[in-house]
């Protein structure tokens, strides 16, 4: 079982801040958690996309490195960083939106979960390359020597980052360049499901990149308060002396790497000796115990925290999706710079230049299979159905969650060339009720898939058949 301490002073020897910035404090670490409890839920209920890592038992370290550093300093994260937005200033309605895809999130719902970005509050996003942050944060450091200023560029990442090759080649880079810079290895153990003994040969962190110039300490990553002392005092390092150092967080996450993670890696004997250790409820008993939160002080607190975070899930439900002609808006690289970029879609059979995609109006053949009629064999081998793209997206996507709404017993399965998800969908209902056209007359399509065709008559999709079909 994993219950080693980190050095360093014990909770009670740190004396407590102002009244002001321990409920600031406290505050800020619960609606973390209970923001990370509900984006669980939802994630449970298909509302939010792609994966999700929460960071439930974490939230000191990232609490208490962050409110140490000053607006003006750069932090950037892997993909457990919904609650380093949070604690950056980053309303979480705008988290939470991007959790769910949608238009108002903090990338406009195309980063999801593990793309959480807000350059106004100098946020510089989640990565979801394990390590792939470490370079990113010593190109801010160094824009910040180019320019001469005094910020400082704050880089989050876990234990298994370590072990990649950016680790070291970033350590180096750091020291040999002197860039001020503080990188906070958040250790909770485990590198996805494998635990730092079995990852790595130095299990000490902290000494991990001393000989690539870059020293560093333990805190307890449990306890805010060791964080905030721990981390000012290399902030100052970075700022005044212009070097880098590394802090190891010594934490622990109570639930699995990410959402499909059936943690069958540990115990629930581990994982209940850790919660004895929860950064929040022990920073609450204190300040209770100390007469920093009096009574009701706290019971208050958990309903204005419940209140935000049901709000952003309201909010978040609420917020449009993306159109899908936007799909292409924003690359990097466009035009004739990468002649060999390419994209795939329904309309057309070949691929075709990614950023000629509003140009895209080919039609697309698919052939029925063999003979299906009301769920009998009928002989139809010739019948085609061709489908052209007309209109945009938000009227696509009424359609389809119209045309959704129609089920049939009538199915066979065919092959096709990758397209969208969405368009998949509408293909299928459009064959379900192909599968009830009379050979050559439309007009008897059965009433219960007529939500498919109307989404083609309305221009959707437009459904041609041949003049001659075979007859049964």
């Amino acid at each position: 079982m994993k219950t080693a301490e980190p050095d360093g002073a014990t909770r009670s020897s740190r004396p407590l801040p102002d009244p002001g910035t321990c409920l600031e404090l406290l505050e800020t670490m619960a609606l973390i958690r209970r923001f990370e409890e509900e984006a669980g839920r939802q994630y449970q209920r298909a509302k939010a996309g792609g994966f999700l890592h929460l960071a439930i038992g974490e939230e000191a370290t990232i609490v208490g490195t962050t409110s140490v550093m000053r607006e003006d300093d750069y932090l950037i994260g892997t993909y457990r960083t919904h609650g380093h937005a949070i604690a950056r200033g980053t309303d979480p309605n705008n988290v939470m939106a991007e959790l769910f895809g949608r238009e108002d999130g903090t990338a406009r719902g195309r980063g999801g979960s593990m793309h959480i970005f807000d350059g106004e509050r100098r946020f510089m996003g989640g990565y979801g390359i394990v390590g792939g942050n470490l370079p990113l944060a010593a190109g801010l450091a160094l824009a910040s020597d180019y320019k001469g200023t005094d910020e400082v560029t704050v880089c989050m990442f876990g234990d298994g980052a370590s072990n990649t090759g950016n680790f070291g080649e970033t350590m180096n880079l750091a020291a040999l360049w002197s860039l001020p810079i503080v990188f906070i290895l958040e250790n909770n153990l485990y590198g996805m499901g494998t635990a730092v003994e079995r990852h790595s040969a130095v299990t000490d962190f902290s000494k991990k990149a001393e000989g690539l110039g870059v020293p560093g300490v333990r805190a307890d990553g449990m306890d805010v308060l060791a964080m905030r002392e721990t981390v000012t005092e290399h902030l100052r390092i970075a700022r005044e002396e212009r070097r880098p150092t590394l802090v190891e967080g010594f934490t622990y996450r109570y639930r699995g790497h990410s959402a499909a993670d059936p943690e069958v890696y540990r115990t629930k004997e581990e994982v209940e000796e850790w919660r004895k250790k929860d950064p929040v409820e022990l920073f609450a008993d204190r300040l209770e115990a100390e007469g920093v939160l009096e009574e009701g002080q706290r019971e208050a607190m958990r309903e204005r925290v419940e209140a935000r975070v049901m709000a952003a899930v309201e909010f978040a439900d609420a917020s449009p999706e993306p159109p899908l002609d936007t799909l292409y808006d924003n690359l990097y690289v466009v035009g004739d710079q990468v002649p060999g970029w390419y994209a795939v879609d329904e309309r057309a059979p070949k691929p075709f230049p990614g950023e000629r995609e509003r140009e895209r109006r080919a039609v697309r053949r698919i052939p029925v299979p063999a003979g299906f009629r009301g769920g009998r064999k009928s002989g139809v081998d010739d019948h085609v159905l061709s489908i052209r793209k007309t209109t945009a997206a938000p009227r696509h996507l009424r359609a389809e969650r119209e045309a959704s709404n129609f089920t049939g017993a009538d199915r066979f399965q065919t092959r096709f060339t990758p397209f969208s998800h969405s368009s998949w969908r509408l293909f299928t209902l459009l064959y379900r009720g192909l599968a009830h056209v009379d050979t050559g007359d439309r007009s008897k399509c059965r009433a219960r898939h007529q939500g498919a065709v109307s989404a083609c008559r309305a221009g959707i999709f437009r459904a041609s058949w041949p003049l001659s079909p075979a007859r049964p």
